[in-house]
């Protein structure tokens, strides 16, 4: 059974969520299994996706709870999109940056809030020793993990529970932007954000949009 590294982290991304967050972003959302987590908290998440066949499975997998306000599925290039300035109170991209020019930060910067908070759980080209290193400590962690995953599959079966169907996965492609290129990038782009690597071949940015000079226009 497949270790999700993206789910792994969905916790981590939650726990940037900003305070009274009411509206949500989800670039490249895939199927929807992150999208769901904010929505079930009373988030209104708009989720897309350029793909339309994993929108299409994210809409069959939130059936009835989009009535029930549930994620607003929308297949689009996010590039391409006229976001609304200053909208969104979090802005989340889950390994679907790397399918994008860097650049596109400043459009979701933009659409940030006041106070609003854009999270990024990103993929990074391997090019550095560190990142050697970091790969050579995550894999016995991710084979250990992976071990656990077939032993609760097996126990699952042998007790006649079943086991579900793994999800679709949305088209991927290798990262090609070096760690130290994003950090470079980011500090111009999103000035004070924080980028940490993470064990999984992953890296979060945060960016907190501190500029409040406008939020007495969004409280009227």
């Amino acid at each position: 059974m497949p270790f999700d590294h993206n789910d792994h982290y969905h916790r981590l991304v939650l726990r940037q969520v900003p305070r009274r967050c009411r509206t949500a972003l989800d670039v490249g959302c895939g199927t929807g299994r992150f999208a769901r987590r904010p929505a079930r908290l009373g988030i209104a998440v708009h989720a897309v996706d350029r793909s339309e066949a994993v929108i299409e499975a994210a809409r069959a997998a939130s059936a009835g709870a989009q009535e029930a306000g549930g994620p607003r599925f929308e297949q689009a290039d996010v590039t391409e999109l006229d976001l609304p300035a200053g909208h969104y109170d979090l802005v989340s991209a889950l390994a679907s940056l790397h399918h994008l020019p860097f650049g596109t930060v400043g459009a979701l910067r933009a659409a940030l809030a006041p106070g609003g908070v854009l999270v990024i759980l990103g993929c990074y080209a391997e090019r550095s020793p560190a990142d050697l290193v970091w790969s050579l400590a995550a894999v016995p962690v991710n084979a250990g993990v992976r071990l656990a995953l077939a032993l609760a599959e097996r126990l699952r079966r042998a007790t006649g529970r079943g086991v579900p169907a793994p999800p679709m996965k949305p088209p991927v492609e290798a990262p090609t932007v070096p760690l130290a290129e994003i950090r470079r990038q980011a500090a111009v782009l999103l000035p004070g954000c924080t980028v940490r690597r993470l064990l999984f071949w992953r890296y979060l940015l945060v960016f907190r949009n501190e500029d409040v000079r406008h939020a007495g226009k969004r409280a009227v």
